[in-house]
């Protein structure tokens, strides 16, 4: 009787736990229902690694290829080179790449694969400080997103534009040109070109294709056809982006191979043209006086995180869905070879066109055309009517570009999605339901947000959102990124975490570059652009933008900049600790995901029905089986075969308490027998 009512004292104490495990044992194991069995909260479902993979180790790299190579190597390399100067630009380019960008794409990858998140996530539980690190690159893709999308446009105007008989971009005999036309003409004609003259291109992009008003504070009215065309641009990347890497990867299949043949043999056209010696000196030639240019230095650093996409959270996102084991060092090396070769290759072949063009028209490659974001549309054109069978090459043109914009805007609309998804897995279950409806949301926002680019003034705001989106704040990005993790979350975690990833830690070069190197030189070129700024013209300097215009421009740089001390604030609010110093050192403290079963990071355990399975394990310990179809008397651990069959039959187990002096004699009487 005594023993009777200690049983029965005992039991009272453990029926709120018994009610809980017995609900918990109740669900057919295996299935990953709703989160009644699991007690995942938005934060945990956070941390934990996802599990869906690229098909294979191809897919990945022709993402990554695909984004480097892409409209920041065709579209944005010739338009920076040649608006820092030509050769100058190569110097700082190269020094930036070697010392912080490629030291920090191995960075990007590496954090990337072993958190198994996007970079709000994977900062997130680096050094949650500096979470707002990655929801600032996060911003800064949203705001590329709504402008990278008008390049796209501009190409599927091109490209039905080219199936003319006549393309009207290679004579001045149209209704859209003015006197200044000039057709430039063959070598050996002694005619001149005005000093005011422009080409046919040139005209063609700014009085037909935009419509160009005199100023951003002349807005004029909507672009009717680039709208149209910038609608078919969101279609193709939604019906490529909404299920998430099954889609995109296979589309990059064709979209990040095509490009490069193409760009071969146009280079190999373009070396031939009469001037391209001119033009080429003016690439590889430095000015070396300036270097003392802030502007140069920025520029290059914004060409190198554009191109390579670090910092915005491109190839976190990409790494993200990674295998464990993945060689992050040889995709590091071919990713930026190949992006290297490729932006050398596209400044040969726009520069010896720039070359030709400034011969034709008897002055020099600096003021052959005007230095903003549609020199692509006045440089290629004019190229491909050079071409045997021009018609045929313009569309072929035409269409590699549209394949590198689609390339470029796949890995920035899936950053913000997988971000998105990241952060509020529950929310996104609950209200939104599909992976398609959230991809959805995410297009139509950028879309909307897009449109003030295709007004008649739109290429000014486009100048103006590219400079300050996307090239004043990313050097600030890449120095907060690297700060957060190679000095708190620190070089020698990272090194080990590389280590058991791959079987190799770091080398000597990119620990120095994380560590000393890299954020040196980020600090002083953002010092040197403090002290040395100057704001960015249209056309050569022709054109000034007003004072409430650069006003703009730092809002759009505030937007992603704010993210870091503000989120820094809220994380060191939520931080336990009495004193100051504690609730930093608690904000600082890495969070990374353990397995509940085995504390490591990346384990085979990482599924729900595992899970549940050693759950059931755990309870058979304290409690007695009363009746069972689930024999859990065999040998502990997870066995996934009979797991997947009593889930698939939909069995039920219940359990009595066991005291623990019931236990022990059960256990002697076993022992005896």
């Amino acid at each position: 009787m005594p023993q009777r009512a200690e049983t029965d004292a005992e039991s009272s104490r453990h029926s709120d736990h018994s009610c809980r495990f017995n609900r918990v044992a109740k669900v057919p194991l295996g299935l990953d229902d709703d989160d009644s069995y699991m007690d995942m909260s938005d934060e945990a479902a956070n941390l934990k690694p996802r599990q869906q993979h690229w098909a294979n180790k191809m897919q990945f790299v022709l993402a990554c290829i695909g984004y480097s190579v892409g409209l920041g190597n065709v579209w944005r390399f010739p338009y920076m080179c040649y608006k820092s100067g030509g050769g100058v630009f190569l110097v700082p380019y190269c020094i930036i790449l070697f010392i912080c960008s490629i030291p920090l794409l191995f960075m990007e990858l590496s954090v990337g694969q072993y958190t198994g998140r996007g970079p709000i996530g994977a900062l997130g539980q680096l050094c949650p400080l500096f979470k707002g690190a990655g929801l600032a690159s996060v911003v800064v893709s949203f705001l590329m997103s709504t402008y990278y999308s008008v390049i796209i446009g501009y190409s599927i105007y091109y490209f039905f534009t080219s199936f003319k008989t006549d393309m009207p971009w290679i004579d001045c005999n149209n209704r859209w040109n003015t006197p200044d036309c000039w057709v430039p003409q063959p070598r050996g004609n002694n005619a001149s070109a005005p000093d005011t003259s422009r080409t046919p291109s040139e005209e063609f992009f700014e009085n037909k294709v935009l419509q160009i008003s005199p100023g951003l504070e002349f807005p004029g009215q909507m672009r009717w056809e680039l709208f149209a065309c910038l609608i078919c641009a969101w279609l193709m990347v939604y019906f490529a982006t909404w299920k998430s890497i099954k889609s995109s990867a296979k589309v990059r299949y064709f979209t990040a191979t095509f490009p490069f043949v193409l760009i071969i043999i146009l280079m190999g056209r373009a070396v031939t043209l009469d001037g391209a010696a001119e033009g080429l000196r003016f690439f590889f030639r430095p000015n070396w006086s300036e270097l003392k240019n802030a502007n140069v230095w920025i520029n290059a650093a914004s060409q190198n995180f554009n191109s390579l996409g670090i910092t915005f959270g491109s190839m976190i996102s990409f790494a993200s869905y990674n295998k464990y084991n993945n060689n992050i060092l040889r995709d590091t090396v071919a990713v930026s070879a190949v992006n290297m070769i490729t932006s050398l290759l596209v400044g040969i072949f726009a520069f010896s066109t720039l070359g030709n063009l400034a011969l034709e028209q008897n002055t020099n490659v600096r003021d052959v055309i005007g230095d903003g974001p549609g020199m692509i549309f006045v440089v290629y054109p004019q190229a491909m009517a050079k071409m045997p069978y021009a018609q045929l090459w313009a569309v072929m043109f035409f269409f590699m570009l549209l394949c590198l914009g689609l390339n470029s805007q796949f890995a920035i609309v899936e950053v913000v999605v997988t971000s998105i998804q990241d952060g509020f897995p529950r929310w996104i279950k609950r209200h939104l339901g599909y992976h398609e409806i959230v991809v959805l949301f995410v297009c139509v926002i950028s879309c909307l947000f897009g449109l003030p680019n295709i007004i008649q003034g739109g290429i000014y705001y486009f100048q103006l959102m590219d400079h300050y989106a996307a090239s004043v704040t990313i050097m600030f990005l890449a120095f907060c990124q690297m700060i957060a993790i190679a000095w708190f979350y620190g070089t020698d975690r990272l090194s080990k975490n590389v280590k058991q990833m791959t079987g190799k830690a770091p080398s000597f070069y990119l620990k120095s570059c994380w560590l000393v190197l890299g954020p040196c030189l980020l600090f002083a070129i953002w010092v040197l652009s403090l002290i040395n700024y100057h704001e960015p013209t249209y056309h050569n300097g022709r054109y000034t933008y007003p004072d409430w215009a650069y006003g703009i421009g730092w809002m759009f740089a505030s937007l992603s900049l704010i993210c870091i001390p503000g989120y820094g604030l809220i994380n060191f609010a939520r931080a336990s600790g009495n004193t100051f110093w504690e609730r930093v050192k608690n904000a600082l403290r890495p969070n990374i995901y353990e397995c509940k079963i085995c504390g490591e990071h990346h384990c085979e355990h990482d599924y729900h029905e595992q899970e549940q399975y050693m759950l059931t394990q755990e309870l058979a310990q304290m409690y007695k089986p009363k009746s069972t179809h689930l024999q859990l008397s065999q040998k502990s651990g997870y066995n996934p075969m009979h797991a997947a069959k009593a889930a698939e039959h939909g069995l039920h187990t219940e359990y009595t308490y066991q005291s623990k002096h019931e236990s022990q004699l059960a256990a002697e009487q076993q022992k005896a027998v």
